[in-house]
């Protein structure tokens, strides 16, 4: 929502990425960042960014425009730690697809790998006389030569994304 609103308000007032960024002292990419939703701004970054949009923080947050309160900061710092809990649960998640797919793919290679052991290379007793069996036998040499060279090798890569994506406990 934080993200949805700057973006709203940035382009309501008219300024482009580049010109809010200058106007905050801060990379284009860093209010990239806020309006993709991948981080937040600080407290005091909220309050000034509000500033420059002619906004209460309130609003950049989401929430109805109410009278201030004494302690609106440690109300903004409250909704930046949720929006930032919700931003790394986010990052979590990302890192379980990922090695979920690196272990479904060291799964795969390996079913694979004992296919081939399990066929033997039967096709290459067959008869290459005739056209189409010269084809398919030629076809399936061709993946099985291929596999067994990049197989290991991206076996390997897997294994190495699969132990960095494991979180350290």
């Amino acid at each position: 929502m934080l993200n949805e609103n700057i973006k709203k308000l940035r382009k309501s007032k008219g300024l482009s990425q580049e010109e809010l960024a200058i106007k905050l002292n801060v990379v284009r990419q860093t209010v990239s960042k806020w309006e993709n939703g991948l981080s937040v701004p600080d407290s005091s970054m909220l309050v000034a960014l509000a500033d420059e949009l002619d906004t209460p923080v309130d609003v950049l947050l989401g929430e109805p425009v109410t009278e201030s309160m004494p302690d609106d900061m440690r109300t903004i710092s409250e909704k930046l730690e949720v929006i930032n809990l919700q931003l790394a649960q986010r990052s979590t998640d990302k890192v379980k697809a990922v090695r979920w797919i690196l272990i479904s793919l060291c799964t795969l290679i390996i079913i694979v790998f004992l296919a081939f052991i399990a066929m033997q290379s039967s096709y290459l007793g067959w008869n290459y006389n005739n056209p189409e069996l010269a084809v398919v036998g030629t076809i399936l040499h061709g993946c099985e030569f291929v596999f067994v060279r990049f197989a290991p090798i991206a076996f390997a890569v897997c294994t190495i994304g699969i132990v960095i994506t494991c979180k350290k406990r």
